[in-house]
């Protein structure tokens, strides 16, 4: 089951203060909310990877991934975008899926210097 969506442009915006968690597949927008609700998720494609068909295929593979195997790992009170690239479709599944996981993880722990 997909988390909440962010649907306004308010909320993507919002978004873009957080963390960023940058991957060969796709850049993840992170933002702690604070407030230990359920975790929010919203998908972005740019015009500049392809045509519309294009851009949805990587949407729905986006979402798949996190729907199958990633959902579980997105922290509570935190709003997730995630803004797809083309190499989404040339990877494997199972590396998409393990690639979101390890980014929703990821940036939870305190960095050590």
């Amino acid at each position: 089951m997909l988390p909440a969506r962010l649907k306004k442009r308010a909320e993507f915006l919002a978004v873009r203060r957080g963390e960023k968690r940058r991957g060969p597949l796709f850049l993840m927008e992170v933002l702690d909310r604070g407030d230990g609700g359920a975790p929010r998720l919203g998908f972005t494609v740019t015009k500049k990877v392809g045509n519309a068909v294009t851009r949805n295929r990587i949407r729905r593979r986006l979402k798949e991934a996190v729907r199958t195997r990633a959902g579980g790992d997105m922290a509570a009170g935190s709003d997730y975008v995630i803004v797809g690239r083309r190499e989404v479709l040339d990877a494997a599944f199972d590396d998409l899926a393990r690639e979101l996981s390890r980014r929703m993880r990821g940036g939870r722990q305190p960095r050590q210097s």
